[in-house]
C-alpha cells in the first residue's frame, strides 16, 4: 500500500482544487484528544458472519458490489449488506462461483429485494461474473483459498485481487502522474479483519499498512472538520448536487487528499499520544460520524470503485 500512499501525497502536494489544512489537522486530533474513538464493525448488525469460509464469501462478493448508490435516494449500503446478508442465510450455494457467473440485472435485484433497476446496474453484474469466473479459475472457486494464498500480509492481498480482478483496480492518471487508491480491495481487508477480529481469515500481520477507504463519506466528513478546504468552484459544484466526473482532477484529488490528511492525522495522534493508530480505525470512525450527519453533502461521481 505505499504506492496508495506515495501518490496520494504527490497528489496532495500538486492539487488545485482541494488543500489538507495542517491546522484543521491539529484541531481535529485535539478534539478526539488522541484517542479515536472505538466503533465496532458490525455496528449496525447488518453482516452476516458464521465465523467460517462462507462468510469470507460473503464478503468478497459484497466488497464487489460496494459503490455507487447515490443516484438511488433510497439505497444505501445498508440495503446491499444486510439485502446479501438475507440471501446466504436463506441458500448457503448463492454465492458459489459458478452461480456469480449466471446472474442477471433482475436476478440481482430480486437477491436484494430491491423494486427498481440499481445504480451502474450491468456494471454490478459484470463484476459478479468476473469474480465468480476468476474464483474458479484460480482459487477453486472459494475467497477463502484467495485469502489463504496471502500468507496473512494485507498488502499481498490488496496486490493479489488487483491481479486476478480488474474490477478491483481502482487507480487513475492525474496530471501525468499515475495514482493508486485500491478502495475496495483495501476494504475487503478490513472488513476480514473486523469481521473475525484480526484472528483467523481476518489475521494480518501488517494491517497497519492499509490506509482508509477514498469514498463520498470521508472527505466530507474531513471538510467539516475543517481537514480539507475545497476551491470555491468545486465547492460550489457539491453544493449545487452537480455531477464530478471520474477520474477528473477534482474528483481524484477529493479522493488521495482524503488519503493523505488521514496519514497526516495518525502521525499527528501517534506524536501528541504515543498511540498506534490504525487508518482502518480512523476510517470507521469517520464513516460512522458521516453516515450519522444529516447535513453531510459529499460528492457525486458515477464510479465502480467507491
Amino acid at each position: 500500500m505505499e504506492e496508495v500512499r506515495s501518490s496520494a501525497a504527490w497528489v496532495a502536494t500538486h492539487s488545485s482544487h482541494v488543500t489538507v489544512d495542517s491546522t484543521g489537522i491539529e484541531r481535529a486530533v485535539e478534539a478526539i484528544h488522541g484517542s479515536v474513538p472505538k466503533v465496532e464493525w458490525d455496528f449496525e448488525g447488518i453482516h452476516f458472519f458464521d465465523n467460517g469460509p462462507l462468510t469470507v464469501q460473503y464478503l468478497f462478493v459484497l466488497d464487489a458490489l460496494n459503490f455507487c448508490f447515490w443516484p438511488d435516494k433510497d439505497l444505501s449500503y445498508d440495503h446491499l449488506a444486510s439485502g446479501l446478508k438475507a440471501a446466504i442465510q436463506n441458500d448457503k450455494s448463492v454465492f458459489d462461483a459458478d452461480r456469480l457467473q449466471k446472474y442477471t440485472g433482475p436476478q440481482l435485484r430480486e437477491l436484494l429485494k430491491w423494486p427498481r433497476p440499481l445504480p451502474l446496474e450491468d456494471e454490478r453484474v459484470r463484476l459478479l461474473h468476473e469474480v465468480g469466473l476468476e474464483l474458479e479459475r484460480s482459487f477453486g472457486g472459494k475467497a477463502a483459498n484467495l485469502v489463504e494464498s496471502c500468507g496473512k500480509s494485507a498488502t499481498s492481498l490488496v496486490a493479489l485481487i488487483a491481479r486476478h480482478f480488474p474490477g478491483f483496480r481502482d487507480h487513475s492518471v492525474y496530471k501525468g502522474h499515475q495514482v493508486f487508491l485500491y478502495k475496495r480491495a483495501q476494504i475487503f481487508v478490513a472488513d476480514l479483519w473486523g469481521a473475525f477480529k484480526g484472528q483467523g481469515y481476518g489475521e494480518f500481520n501488517d494491517i497497519g499498512s492499509v490506509t482508509i477507504f477514498a469514498d463520498y463519506i470521508v472527505p466530507a466528513v474531513l471538510r467539516q472538520l475543517g481537514v480539507l478546504k475545497y476551491s470555491s468552484s468545486l465547492a460550489g459544484t457539491i453544493e449545487a448536487n452537480k455531477e464530478i466526473g471520474s477520474g477528473t482532477e477534482e474528483e481524484v484529488e477529493l479522493r488521495a487528499c482524503s488519503i493523505y490528511a488521514v496519514e497526516k492525522m495518525r502521525d499527528l495522534i501517534k506524536i501528541k499520544s504515543g498511540k498506534q493508530v490504525l487508518s482502518v480505525e480512523l476510517d470507521l470512525w469517520l464513516w460512522s460520524f458521516g453516515i450519522q450527519s444529516q447535513s453531510l453533502l459529499h460528492h457525486r461521481t458515477l464510479s465502480i470503485y467507491y
